[in-house]
């Protein structure tokens, strides 16, 4: 995927904008230079509204402790690039169904609103945000993968001083019935955490170990209840997609 300079600050920064989300942030610490694995966010359809209804609204709940964020240097551009990233899904204790992270590259008066979202969506369109009752933005679709797709929007520090001070940024997409769903993702925390110091790498890797071990035994815990019940085992690294009740 190339991004150009007045998008992000660099072209060498694509892999440091795949990198946030999922379970890559420990892949890429501080180096935005480096190649970090696929964006491992479980794949899951997005959920489908009733017939004759209106937008189906998925209420998101943290699935990290805090906002995390992130620094590094870009070489090339010579620029300090941070983000600050969560992920969110239905259930504190369900995978994650979309992560954000807002960039920051110092020195450019664009920021990247930046969100890995569920597979099953309608891509041309795009997607649309705002924070509360605010003015309503666009961003566009950018990559995807199997497991799940890439939407940024170009902000000015406006919108950035609004998410900081906001409660909710609602996103709005279309999925593959053209049905509007509309994610909505709590926002204490941002600001202090987009103000404040980046995390340590070394603890940034803990917290990666630690998430990791969790997930694995979920898994573990999965393919054993599964086996028990006599239905099959799911393959390696799967997980269920949790189910979004309409509101």
């Amino acid at each position: 995927m190339a991004i150009s300079s007045t998008r992000i600050g660099a072209a060498a920064l694509v892999t440091s904008l795949l990198a946030f989300g999922g379970q890559a942030l420990a892949q890429n610490q501080t180096r935005p230079a480096q190649r970090p694995a696929a964006p491992a966010a479980p794949a899951q359809a997005a959920p489908a509204a009733p017939d004759g209804a209106g937008p189906t609204r998925v209420e998101l709940k943290p699935a990290q402790g805090d906002w995390t964020k992130v620094c590094g240097k870009d070489q090339a551009a010579n620029k300090e690039i941070c983000y600050t990233t969560r992920d969110f899904g239905t259930a504190a204790d369900q995978p994650p169904v979309l992560a954000l992270a807002v960039y920051d590259v110092k020195g450019d008066d664009t920021k990247i609103v930046r969100l890995l979202m569920p597979i099953g969506l309608l891509l041309r369109p795009g997607f649309r945000f705002a924070v509360d009752k605010g003015a309503t933005l666009e961003g566009g679709f950018e990559i995807c993968f199997p497991n799940g797709c890439f939407a940024e929007a170009k902000v000015k520090q406006p919108t950035i001083e609004s998410i900081k001070k906001g409660t909710t940024l609602n996103v709005s997409v279309k999925n593959q019935v053209a049905a509007e769903v509309i994610f909505t993702i709590p926002l204490a925390g941002f600001g202090k955490a987009f103000d404040g110091p980046a995390i340590d790498p070394a603890v940034l890797q803990a917290k990666q170990e630690e998430l990791q071990k969790a997930m694995q035994k979920q898994a573990e815990d999965q393919r054993k209840a599964l086996e028990g019940a006599g239905g099959a085992a799911p393959a390696p690294g799967a997980v269920p997609a949790p189910a979004a009740a309409p509101k």
